[in-house]
């Protein structure tokens, strides 16, 4: 596939640039290059990408684990409640409505 001038020119008035003549002639060199080399990627086979997946490292498998603990919570907390620590309420923040 080959980029016309009037390809560059639309691209252009679509990106608000100023091309000149010179400019223009560069940019539809350079963009007919560039789709060659996306066009020849396409043609690339699975072929080679499973041989280097077989070759890849082994990596460990993804999973999520607790951190196991040292000591449980319960035995640090300052009040353990139904499985929640509990903390004291604010003093400024009790006006003695709520538990």
């Amino acid at each position: 596939m080959s980029v016309t001038r009037k390809d560059v020119e639309k691209i252009a008035a679509l990106a608000e640039l100023g091309v000149d003549a010179a400019a223009a002639a560069e940019l539809e060199t350079q963009l007919t290059r560039i789709l060659a080399f996306v066009a020849r990627l396409a043609e690339v086979t699975d072929d080679a990408t499973s041989a280097a997946d077989e070759r890849a490292a082994r990596l460990r498998r993804d999973a999520v684990d607790p951190d196991p603990l040292s000591r449980a919570p319960r035995e640090f907390a300052p009040a353990f409640t139904e499985g929640l620590f509990t903390v004291p309420r604010l003093g400024e923040l009790d006006r003695g409505d709520g538990p």
